[in-house]
């Protein structure tokens, strides 16, 4: 089965891959929630191909989670923006963060870490229910199976 055929899948985590699944999108995510917006900077940030690159960013522009905006006009220059659609995955990359953080440790220190802007203090991100405040769990939570 092919990334863009898992769009039409009941399944919400199957559809949810089609968009993020492969091993770039997510690092592309990152250097946009950073600031990084030019193709030039992610490429070399990421140390990736200019035609892979190309294909992620074309990719999540076609999918509603970027947006591409003409910064200079002579050569013609475009930077890429995170759409409403696209800074709600953030908290899908905190989360990814904190399981690698504390399931997959670096060997030496870790590269990033969540600061309040707020307070300035070091953040422990928690999946919590909205309606009850709990924290979410696989062993407080089920997925039910729609059957309609």
């Amino acid at each position: 089965m092919k990334w863009d055929d898992l769009r039409s899948e009941s399944c919400p985590v199957a559809r949810g891959l089609s968009v993020i699944g492969d091993r770039w999108t997510m690092l592309v995510l990152r250097d946009c929630f950073l600031g990084v917006r030019r193709f030039e900077q992610m490429q070399e940030r990421l140390g990736i191909t200019r035609h892979v690159l190309a294909d992620r960013l074309r990719k999540l522009e076609e999918d509603g989670v970027l947006r591409r905006e003409a910064y200079q006009d002579r050569p013609l220059r475009h930077e890429y923006r995170l759409t409403e659609k696209g800074k709600a995955l953030y908290p899908v990359l905190v989360t990814l963060m904190a399981w690698a953080e504390e399931h997959v440790p670096p060997e030496e220190k870790s590269s990033m870490t969540l600061l309040s802007r707020d307070t300035g203090e070091v953040l422990e991100p928690v999946l919590t229910d909205a309606n009850t405040g709990q924290r979410i769990t696989h062993r407080n939570v089920t997925a039910r199976r729609n059957t309609e």
